[in-house]
């Protein structure tokens, strides 16, 4: 009974953790797909507070695909075809806790990387 115990445990702890949003992904993936617009680059996380953050990236980042489609900047064109795309969809949740763990109000400062 013990040992079967353990291993529902051990197994519903990995399986939560598997299905949680990591900073590190969105972190990673704000690296490969903001930056080349936001030449600022991690430092342009810190421009707003979590609650900023939270409220742009509410319903899967509905109101930061809204932000970018709408956009008139030059910058934003190649940006429109990542944001209508399945890729931002499935990355929304791990970029939204890259963006709230870095926040202004946050506390925290990013690795360079």
């Amino acid at each position: 009974m013990n040992k079967f115990l353990i291993s529902v445990l051990s197994l519903s702890i990995f399986a939560s953790c598997a299905l949680d949003a990591a900073v590190y992904k969105g972190q990673n993936e704000f690296v490969k797909k903001c930056v080349k617009c936001h030449k600022a680059g991690q430092a342009f996380v810190a421009t707003k507070k979590k609650k900023e953050w939270n409220s742009i990236m509410k319903n899967k980042g509905e109101k930061l695909i809204e932000m970018h489609l709408q956009s008139k900047e030059a910058d934003a064109e190649p940006s429109r075809e990542y944001f209508e795309s399945k890729d931002f969809s499935k990355t929304s949740k791990h970029l939204k806790d890259f963006l709230l763990e870095y926040a202004s109000d946050s506390g925290n400062v990013p690795a360079c990387n």
